[in-house]
């Protein structure tokens, strides 16, 4: 059986002082996916006003993003794990907000491509610094309670990005749903600025945190961890399957069970804010305990929960009954945000103080080429193809879906597979566990 280390007394910030930082990255992580997702809720009145195909709308507004995200994602991360990671986060968060009020004001398919590449490339520097900032606040032992409080963010960012969005797109058109939430995003960027302070590297953790290492050592540390290429995966995966299905709902319901943009927002949005929240709440509870020190025991529950929340994702787009495919979606939903605190923790935990942000960008790399690309193409594709070559329909979209809902299957065996090395690789990386 694994045991926990003793720490060493924390002599910096006080507790009221920890969870204020952890309350504002959690607004910031908010912002982040509020920004990225209102586009989900408002992808089919732009694919009609541009009047693209499945594929060519999901490639303006998923793809480019991702790509400018996972592409910036490493050398913005390497500045993370070197200099100021706060002074970094608050200028990341003003571009993807100035970035995604822009996309309100686009007037063509390149205006919106700019802005959404700029909103990639802003994002791109907001996740690492915010998750290598709480490792400095939070203990290793605390780091999954701190890390799944963090996560909270997705569940009201995608509340605010669906049924907020939504109802704003409704009554003003899709434009003012970016406008009403770009803008917070630069007033909590200068909060953060002014009010939280840099945190000493490595606080609470005994293995070595002097030297820097590159990517490349970075890159070979990493893949010597396997439990950590397998929570990377697992994560990943999860992105995939959970927020790829998501991506594509709004539009599945209004085209399948002919709901306009804000009923479809009302359909998801209150299931992310209160099942997102509860899920987010249980899981910060549970890790939070002594007994879920040890890493294994995490990755059981991450494997279980995937793997039964599977058959409700595959169902909920299977069905015709709204009333059905609602219900299914509240059983599937709470697992999207399941996993999000505690992989994130187990990362931060896997890694030496100064890999942290890489592993994080790595991570996130892996997530966002899955869920911003591969999902949004892929089934865009798949949609266009099943619908023969015509204008997309509701039962190309469905099948397609259906295509991806499996996988869900495929994130339960990573997760279950990290069990073996997860003990043995945190030692290494921070000399406990």
């Amino acid at each position: 059986m694994a045991t926990t280390a003793p720490i060493a007394q924390d002599t910096g910030p006080s507790l009221a002082q920890r969870w204020y930082v952890l309350f504002m990255m959690m607004l910031a992580y908010t912002i982040n996916i509020a920004d990225r997702y209102v586009m989900s809720t408002v992808l089919e009145p732009i694919r009609l006003e541009l009047q693209l195909s499945d594929a060519g709308i999901n490639f303006l507004t998923g793809v480019s993003l991702a790509l400018f995200y996972v592409t910036m994602g490493i050398p913005l991360s390497w500045i993370a794990d070197r200099y100021n990671r706060r002074n970094l986060l608050a200028f990341s968060m003003i571009v993807w907000s100035a970035m995604t009020t822009a996309c309100g004001f686009a007037k063509n398919f390149t205006h919106l491509l700019l802005a959404r590449i700029g909103v990639g490339i802003g994002e791109a520097g907001g996740t690492p610094a915010c998750n290598t900032i709480i490792s400095d606040y939070f203990p290793a032992d605390r780091r999954a309670m701190a890390m799944t409080i963090f996560a909270l963010g997705a569940p009201i960012g995608a509340w605010l990005g669906a049924d907020l969005a939504g109802a704003v797109a409704g009554e003003h058109g899709w434009r003012s749903a970016f406008y009403v939430l770009g803008i917070p995003g630069v007033i909590l960027a200068l909060l953060i600025l002014f009010t939280i302070k840099e945190p000493p590297r490595g606080r609470y953790d005994t293995a070595p945190k002097d030297v820097a290492p590159g990517v490349l050592e970075t890159m070979r540390y990493l893949l010597s961890q396997k439990g950590a290429v397998h929570v990377m995966m697992g994560s990943g995966v999860s992105a995939l399957w959970g927020w790829g299905l998501m991506w594509f709902t709004p539009t599945f319901l209004q085209r399948f069970h002919h709901l306009d943009v804000g009923q479809a927002g009302a359909v998801v949005g209150p299931i992310h804010l209160v099942m997102g929240i509860a899920a987010s709440l249980l899981t910060a509870w549970l890790f939070a305990k002594p007994s879920y020190t040890d890493p294994r025991k995490i990755v059981t529950v991450l494997g279980g929960v995937t793997l039964l929340s599977t058959v409700p994702s595959i169902v909920a787009y299977w069905t015709s009954s709204l009333s059905l495919a609602t219900a299914m979606l509240w059983l599937f939903i709470p697992a999207i945000y399941f996993y999000i605190g505690p992989s994130m923790a187990l990362c931060q935990n896997l890694a030496p103080p100064r890999m942290r942000a890489m592993f994080i960008a790595i991570t996130l790399l892996i997530a966002n080429v899955f869920n911003l690309i591969v999902a949004p193409q892929g089934v865009g594709l798949l949609s266009d193809w099943f619908a023969g070559g015509g204008e997309p329909t509701a039962a190309s979209l469905r099948s397609a879906l259906l295509v991806l809902a499996p996988t869900g299957f495929w994130a339960a065996y990573h997760y279950f597979a990290a069990m073996k090395y997860l003990v043995d690789d945190q030692k290494k990386a921070i000399g406990h566990v």
